[in-house]
């Protein structure tokens, strides 16, 4: 008999003479010759009631059946006699797959996140983990879908790079040199018999590789796994994560902003039309107004706002910032919190930044002192958004290169994309982490990544 996942069970619509589940318990009781077993497969955030009775010929072991174990049942879908369900099966044959020892970590009891974070391996069968990480699943295909409708290509986009998009200098280094005795070129460890010929490291976006396919196939995307090396331990920085980043030929400013607005909208409205279930639980026990402000993301016309009327903003708020606020600052999380919750009250688009606190590939605006720089903020999140149109011009991008004393050498490859075929073009990026934590309301970004990478912290 071919194995039905429980999620379909749960919403029959009539019942069924045989069906076979695999799960583990959560919980189970006996009664008076039997035995009501939860269980769950994963596919859903509710158990099904498995009734077994006395006359099946395990019923011995099945009564000593404990917290974890997995287990195998065919029998009958009914509708319950209890309360809370609409269905049960009542078990013909139940094959006890795995007993769990008395020592399972997940009893039934509330774990603390910092508890469930050390054994990272097994958090993801309690309810809150579980739900996170069906929700996490979700998101990304509803992430691929939104492009895909729109005729954008998916971009596989290197993991192992030579160049720093973002130029923090926070890398990854990858090598295959012996560590303990490296060859060394006037002192240094000689890069050059490497395995690259060269020093490599994990890339900290795909931007760059975006732009290219961007001015060969119109609309691109990639969505993978990035790298910081940042040694931070906040509950906002992870030293791995993935990141959405389209990329666009023909798009100005203003078609950046237009897309980033349309992701974040429709992809809340997806999470609160497919992940129902799911949501539930962290509307219930994790932030009782996460609905509410998931409705005024997915509903509200976002306010776009020049950096200078935000930094204006922010100076005549008669509020004490623990960041300084003016015009060459860069916002900081509490400002532009203070802007979607305090101050307009729905999510709002910073643009036209200037051009001393941001990278050296965004398009110079005609006052020379800003940039093309669009951030989207969304409430109890700030920044889940940012983006620009990218300069097209090269003698302008060399320009400005120079002025940051770049090495122009490493990236002749995408000086050449502006020599040959050079057209306006943007794109932005989405940390996906931050967008999940948007939508569940967890506050910690460890909480959001099957396992976390932060300093000090490789463990699974």
């Amino acid at each position: 008999m071919e194995r039905t996942k429980i999620f379909k069970l749960l919403k029959s619509d009539d019942p069924m003479e045989q069906v076979l589940i695999k799960g583990w318990i959560r919980t189970r009781r006996d009664s008076k010759g039997f035995s009501f077993i939860e269980v769950n497969d994963g596919s859903s955030l509710k158990n099904i009631q498995v009734v077994a009775d006395e006359k099946l010929s395990n019923y011995p072991s099945i009564k000593k059946l404990t917290t974890g174990s997995a287990i195998a049942v065919s029998g009958s879908l009914v509708e319950s006699r209890g309360g809370g369900q609409r269905w049960e099966i009542h078990a013909e044959d139940l094959e006890i797959i795995h007993l769990a020892p008395e020592d399972y970590p997940l009893q039934k009891k509330r774990h603390t996140d910092e508890f469930l974070r050390s054994i990272s391996h097994l958090r993801p069968r309690t309810n809150k983990y579980g739900a996170a990480f069906r929700i996490r699943s979700e998101m990304a295909y509803g992430i691929h879908k939104f492009f895909r409708e729109r005729g954008f290509r998916y971009l596989h986009s290197p993991i192992l790079t030579g160049s720093d998009c973002e130029g923090a200098g926070e890398l990854f280094q990858v090598t295959t040199l012996d560590l303990s005795n490296p060859p060394r070129k006037e002192g240094k460890a000689d890069y050059g018999q490497d395995f690259f010929g060269k020093e490599a490291n994990l890339t900290v976006s795909g931007q760059l590789s975006a732009e290219m396919f961007a001015l060969a196939l119109g609309d691109v995307y990639t969505f993978g796994p990035t790298f910081r090396a940042e040694n931070s331990n906040t509950r906002r920085h992870a030293a791995e994560f993935w990141m959405v980043e389209p990329e666009m030929a023909f798009c100005d400013l203003d078609g950046n902003m237009d897309l980033g607005e349309k992701l974040i909208r429709e992809l809340t409205t997806y999470a609160i039309d497919t992940c129902a279930d799911d949501l539930e639980l962290f509307a219930r026990w994790v932030d009782k107004t996460l609905m509410a402000t998931l409705e005024n993301i997915a509903q509200s016309d976002y306010i776009r706002l020049p950096y200078r009327e935000a930094v204006g903003i922010l100076s005549q708020a008669g509020k004490k910032f623990e960041y300084p606020v003016g015009f060459g600052h860069d916002l900081q999380t509490e400002h532009e919190r203070f802007l979607t919750e305090a101050h307009f009250k729905k999510p709002v688009i910073v643009y036209d930044y200037p051009k001393s606190i941001k990278p050296f590939y965004m398009r110079v605006n005609d006052d020379q002192e800003t940039v093309g720089a669009m951030d989207v903020l969304v409430p109890r999140i700030g920044e889940i958004i940012g983006g620009s149109q990218r300069e097209e011009r090269l003698e302008v991008l060399e320009a400005r290169m120079d002025e940051l004393k770049m090495d122009k050498a490493p990236l002749w490859w995408y000086l050449d994309a502006r020599r040959y075929g050079s057209v306006p073009h943007s794109g932005f990026g989405l940390g996906f982490e931050r967008f999940l934590m948007m939508i569940t309301g967890i506050r910690n970004i460890r909480d959001v990544i099957p396992f976390p990478r932060t300093p000090l912290n490789i463990e699974f």
